[in-house]
């Protein structure tokens, strides 16, 4: 068996390919939580989940905010297809900081209906995770 030391890393939305790199480490927002993967790790598909996405190489940290789409992960690879995702730069974090103000008036009004809780949760999660990976560029 042939030693696999490096991950390559391709994220893509419906409208651009946003990464690919070779990289050393992932860590990925699951539905069921977040996940690492190493070199060789044991194949798998699974939904992706919102939160941040973030990759090593060397001992570089880079980070992504994402939301929604699926994971295949091989041994030396890693495929994204994600709703969305957005580097910390492409961040704008003013209307970040927006959604997250109209999320919580939402979810603080009290009786709300399902649906309209589930969006404001959604909403809320985005603009937390956005605002969180914005805030790796200032350290």
């Amino acid at each position: 068996m042939v030693r696999v030391d490096k991950l390559d890393l391709e994220i893509v939305t419906p409208e651009r390919l946003v990464l690919s790199e070779t990289v050393d480490e992932a860590v990925l927002p699951g539905a069921e939580g977040s996940f690492g993967v190493l070199p060789g790790h044991a194949p798998f598909l699974t939904a992706l989940g919102v939160g941040e996405a973030a990759y090593r190489i060397g001992t570089r940290w880079h980070y992504l905010a994402v939301a929604g789409g699926f994971v295949e992960v091989l041994r030396d690879r890693v495929s994204v297809l994600a709703e969305i995702c957005e580097r910390a730069e492409e961040i704008d974090e003013q209307r970040a900081r927006d959604k997250r103000k109209e999320a919580e008036a939402v979810l603080s009004r009290g009786r709300i209906g399902e649906n309209e809780f589930r969006k404001a949760e959604g909403s809320l999660r985005k603009a937390l995770t956005r605002l969180r990976v914005a805030g790796h560029l200032r350290g």
